[in-house]
């Protein structure tokens, strides 16, 4: 079960870090709308929606891999003082309440959207530019399954919890500082709790 679990770890690992290569385009192409706009007095028609095909394939191409180092956003004050088979059961919880439901309406609905958008060859409406859009309404039901892959590792992992009283091995990835410094806290007190 651990090499399935790494797997989808390493698919969303992947994934993310392709797509987080959108920041380099994004920021070179809002440097260059910058200096075009307000030193040449030239701005471009395309700046805009190239800054929001961007970010929005990024954001949404990267729920899986923040899942996967376990970097989503949680009010963890009071998580954190709980016993890992608690921590465990609420995660389990809440992915099956609100994690599920919402990758698998990504997948459904984005599905639709997706089709409806290529049969037209969609295009913004917003844009003097008018660029195609259907290539970026593609990734709505691609992130949706790369979020429901990676939530029913999240959900595996939380049932190993749950029985042995210790969170699984994940790959690991770039985190921050902080979550370095909890997790080498962590360690050490695991480490005394088992030599005493």
């Amino acid at each position: 079960m651990t090499r399935i679990l790494h797997f989808i770890d390493s698919l969303s690992a992947w994934t993310g870090r392709a797509f987080a290569w959108c920041i380099v385009v994004l920021t070179f192409s809002t440097c260059y709308e910058v200096f075009v706009r307000y030193a040449l007095n030239s701005p471009t028609v395309w700046a805009f929606d190239m800054s929001v095909q961007m970010y929005g394939a990024l954001f949404m191409m990267s729920g899986a891999y923040a899942l996967s180092q376990d970097a989503h956003v949680r009010g963890d004050v009071i998580y954190r003082l709980m016993p890992t088979r608690y921590q465990a059961g609420i995660d389990l919880f809440l992915y099956i309440l609100f994690l599920l439901p919402g990758a698998v309406a990504l997948v459904y609905y984005g599905y639709g959207f997706a089709s409806d958008s290529w049969f037209y060859k969609e295009v913004s409406w917003s844009s003097p530019a008018r660029i195609q859009i259907y290539f970026f309404k593609t990734l709505i039901p691609i992130s949706g399954t790369l979020l429901l892959l990676q939530g029913f590792a999240e959900s595996v992992r939380c049932v190993q919890c749950i029985r042995t009283g210790q969170w699984p091995a994940r790959l690991k990835d770039v985190q921050e500082t902080e979550t370095m410094l909890v997790h080498e806290t962590e360690d050490l007190h695991q480490h005394e709790v088992e030599k005493s």
